[in-house]
């Protein structure tokens, strides 16, 4: 699992695999399910407390698939037009994924 985090973290993913299984499916599901277990604490009216770790959760994620996204977009030896979509739409996606 290091290994793996390292390796994205350094861009050494190819951008296809960073993008569509890290970013777009992983990034995804984690960001769902942070939103589900804020919803669930809601709606059983736990602590306020409570809402702000379950909320911030998956930043720490968001931000390791944009610098993993970023980097593996630099080592991208096809189409440039492709590694700067995929930049953009992980820099959205991501952002407003942390924001909701």
């Amino acid at each position: 699992m290091a290994e793996k985090i390292k390796a994205l973290w350094a861009g050494e993913v190819p951008l296809p695999v960073a993008f569509w299984q890290y970013a777009v499916f992983y990034g995804l599901l984690a960001n769902i399910v942070a939103t589900f277990a804020f919803a669930m604490l809601a709606a059983i009216e736990m602590s306020p407390w409570l809402f702000i770790p379950v909320f911030l959760l998956p930043v720490p994620y968001n931000v390791l698939m944009i610098v993993a996204v970023w980097r593996s977009a630099a080592r991208y030896q096809g189409p440039r037009k492709w590694a700067d979509l995929a930049r953009i739409v992980t820099l959205l996606g991501m952002l407003l994924l942390s924001a909701t």
